[in-house]
């Protein structure tokens, strides 16, 4: 089945919390592109050690860069869905 994107903007994406996240998200960044430990392009992604979605910050010390791919994995069930945790 075909990804509805224009519903899951209007679902959720556009909700102000998805929002404020987004927000927060690429603060994070810019701060660690004005440090030098990323780049536009250099497949990183910036890391919340504490999930804002668990209570956490922005804040340096709640940050670090690490692979994309080692960023986006999650722990699966053996039938692909994510674990709980």
């Amino acid at each position: 089945m075909a990804r509805n994107y224009k519903l899951e903007y209007e679902n959720y994406q556009s909700t102000d919390k998805a929002k404020h996240e987004r927000a927060l998200r690429n603060k994070a960044r810019r701060q660690l592109m004005r440090d030098g430990k990323v780049h536009k392009g250099d497949g990183k992604d910036v890391d919340h050690i504490t999930p804002l979605s668990k209570g956490g910050t922005s804040s340096p010390g709640n940050l670090r860069v690490k692979t994309a791919s080692a960023n986006r994995s999650y722990p699966r069930t053996k039938s692909g869905a994510m674990k709980r945790g």
